[in-house]
């Protein structure tokens, strides 16, 4: 049976709770235990794919088509174990859950209450799998003393009791505000935090401290008396240059041996950390760099599109180049001229998203890729946008377009070379949808399979012709328009198994021009970067030895 690591936070938020889970995860790891990382969210939202980026950041898709929280994102990368449906869950989805239950009667006309209906529906959600690995890990998400949370902390206080002694520790990660008028790291709002928990019937085993400095050890024997924790479970969590350094970072500071001494796990195992030098090797001994333009529409907050920017990352550690990867909004190129803006650039991402704004400036940067021979990579709608282009620039349909636009509008303008997509198969199942469907839910999510041509650039980079990604959309590529494309040079390279979806496209006479309907970065990894990424940075060092 596993044992239960419960990681909350305190003081303020976004000091990186899923960061520090997923490196404690990762150095579990590196001493031969398997791990399971989770995520409860006390949001009223049943999942966060119908949330705006600018509220949430990037939705990260898994391969059994679960919305999920961008932490899952950070788990994946840190230990390479596919997170699954069941390691996301909020409180919408809890609630959801027990009222469906209440209506079906389930509950033999009780009184439905937070407790014990409430946290049992969580604890057995925490208790999935349970049987598969060595450790589970749990991060809750918010601060605590958040109303919203209350459910889920009083849930793990009981499943800790349930489970007896030895079997769960909690990890609470909070904030050691430094005051430059006294030049002093002040310990009292963790001191408070901790009274906050203990308040509800929990009692931290390790204290993960954020600070801008190193911790003196006076301020550590401070913490560990009135906190009630030893003091070599007092750990410093410093800024670091990269997120990819956590795990050795972690590891000097002794939080895995913090975390195996808590469960009084002896001799300890020896870690095999070589994965993690090498990484942190590459990240900070690159031969150069390159310089790489999103444009993108939810540029304002650079966690929308947090799992493209760390598949850079990693595209750069395998090429032993530093990317900087630089953010631009798709609507300027609707009022300026694209061209003095991308110039500068090696390499053009166009990421996905949802709706008009900003379309035409991103249909712009793909017409500059093209013509101009720069390094092209369109994901999801940034694949539709270089179709679009293809279709207007190259063919006889300047009125090209994607039938979401008119949906979006309620009228026809357009010739929709991308259409709302109806029906897919799904496994030995036909999946159908209608325009006016919920929105929550309802789109080609998760993993499929897809076909490649031989010969072709992507089936070279990946070194097969049978590959899966992970999906997300509602509008796909009209198989329609696929020949009269292809004689102006769009190639479409990779199909779906039944050859009617068309998955990646490619500009033959192109140095490097790739659009795919899926997402790539969601499977990238520090330690094993992407096939497209890897070559599209690699691409992108050669056009910068070049200009």
């Amino acid at each position: 049976m596993a044992r239960f690591i419960f990681i909350t936070g305190g003081v303020v938020s976004s000091l990186g709770k899923g960061l520090a889970s997923a490196a404690l995860g990762a150095l579990l790891q590196a001493r031969g235990f398997s791990v399971r990382l989770r995520k409860l969210d006390p949001y009223l939202n049943v999942d966060p794919g119908t949330m705006s980026p600018f509220e949430h950041g990037e939705v990260f898709v898994t391969d059994d088509g679960a919305e999920t929280d961008l932490d899952l994102g950070h788990y994946e990368r840190f230990t390479g174990v596919a997170a699954r449906r069941t390691d996301s869950v909020s409180s919408g989805r809890i609630y959801s859950n027990v009222l469906e239950k209440e209506r079906r009667g389930d509950y033999l006309g009780k009184t439905i209450q937070v407790i014990p209906h409430v946290t049992n529906e969580i604890k057995e959600w925490i208790a999935i799998g349970e049987d598969e690995v060595d450790f589970m890990l749990c991060e809750i998400g918010g601060t605590v003393g958040d109303i919203e949370g209350l459910p889920f902390f009083e849930a793990i206080r009981q499943f800790a009791q349930d489970k007896g002694r030895g079997q769960s520790i909690f990890m609470h990660l909070t904030l050691l505000p430094f005051i430059k008028a006294s030049g002093e790291l002040k310990t009292k709002p963790t001191q408070h935090s901790v009274k906050e928990l203990r308040s509800i019937g929990l009692a931290p085993d390790l204290l993960v401290c954020r600070s801008e400095m190193p911790i003196p050890q006076k301020e550590r024997d401070k913490l560990a008396l009135f906190c009630n924790v030893r003091p070599e479970a007092v750990i410093a969590a410093q800024d670091l240059k990269s997120i990819y350094d956590a795990p050795l970072a972690y590891h000097r500071e002794g939080l895995d041996q913090a975390v195996l001494d808590a469960f009084d796990i002896s001799p300890a195992p020896k870690p095999n950390l070589e994965r993690w030098e090498d990484v942190s090797d590459r990240i900070h001994n690159s031969d150069g760099e390159v310089r790489v333009a999103i444009v993108g529409k939810y540029t304002q907050l650079e966690d929308a599109y947090k799992s493209i920017a760390e598949a850079l990352t990693h595209g750069g550690m395998a090429n032993r180049v530093k990317v900087n990867a630089e953010w631009i909004d798709a609507e300027i190129f609707e009022k300026e001229d694209c061209v003095p803006h991308l110039e500068p650039y090696h390499a053009i991402i166009v990421p996905g998203g949802f709706g008009e704004r900003g379309t035409e400036g991103k249909i712009k940067a793909a017409e500059f890729a093209r013509t101009r021979k720069v390094p092209y990579l369109g994901i999801c709608l940034g694949m539709q946008m270089a179709v679009i282009e293809a279709a207007r620039h190259l063919t006889d349909m300047a009125d090209a377009g994607s039938e979401e636009f008119d949906h979006e509008a309620g009228k026809k303008r357009f010739t929709p070379v991308v259409y709302h997509l109806k029906e897919w198969v799904q496994g030995n199942a036909r999946v159908e949808r209608k325009v006016d469907d919920d929105k929550g839910g309802t789109m080609r999510l998760g993993s499929y399979d897809a076909v490649l041509t031989p010969g072709s650039r992507v089936a070279e980079i990946y070194g097969r012709t049978a590959i899966d990604e992970r999906h997300r959309h509602r509008y796909e590529v009209d198989i329609r328009y696929k020949d009269k494309l292809e004689e102006h040079g769009l190639k479409f390279s990779g199909m779906s198994p039944d050859g009617r979806l068309p998955e990646i496209v490619e500009v033959a006479d192109h140095p490097w021009f790739i659009g795919v309907q899926f997402h790539p970065e969601l499977k990238s990894k520090p330690f094993d970067p992407h096939p497209l990424f890897r070559d599209f940075i690699r691409a992108a060092k050669d056009n910068s030895r070049l200009v």
